[in-house]
């Protein structure tokens, strides 16, 4: 098929991809920022873990919490490859399209189509995993209030 003669054609089919790039982008800034705080809180329980009594119950909720922050990262690091593979997906879409523009045929539409495919499908489990997580690190916030209040209890 011929290229159309609106000339903004070219750029309508060239917007969604580009925003949803930008939206993939805000994704992967916030989840890598919540990656940073889960790898903090990871390196303080650790060090805190040689100072407790070895079978105490303090030590018992720290060594569960570590576990607990260990499944946050891994949800996280995976949240974080579905979202990069998806902003190059939405990438390729936006660049198959102008690549397609250029060369005057839209059989180019279908590798853009299957490109934003995979992106949409890797936000899905991206955003899966992420809801996850929050859901663990709620969790983990209740864990950490119960050992501050045992903490407090058995000072007092």
């Amino acid at each position: 098929m011929p290229l159309p003669d609106n000339p903004f054609a070219v750029a309508t089919a060239v917007v969604a991809p580009a925003i949803l790039t930008n939206a993939c982008s805000v994704l992967c800034l916030g989840t890598s920022n919540r990656l940073a705080r889960a790898v903090d809180r990871t390196r303080t329980v650790a060090a805190q873990i040689p100072n407790l009594k070895v079978g105490s119950s303090i030590h018992q909720q720290q060594i569960l919490q570590l576990k607990s922050l260990q499944r946050r990262i891994q949800l996280l690091l995976k949240s974080l490859k579905f979202l990069y593979a998806s902003l190059g997906s939405f990438a390729a879409s936006a660049l198959i399209t102008i690549l397609g523009a250029a060369m005057k045929y839209f059989d180019w539409q279908i590798a853009s189509g299957v490109a934003a495919v995979v992106a949409v499908t890797g936000v899905v489990i991206a955003c899966t995993c992420m809801v996850r997580e929050t859901r663990l690190a709620v969790q983990y916030l209740g864990e950490e209030a119960e050992v501050a209040l045992s903490q407090h209890t058995e000072q007092g």
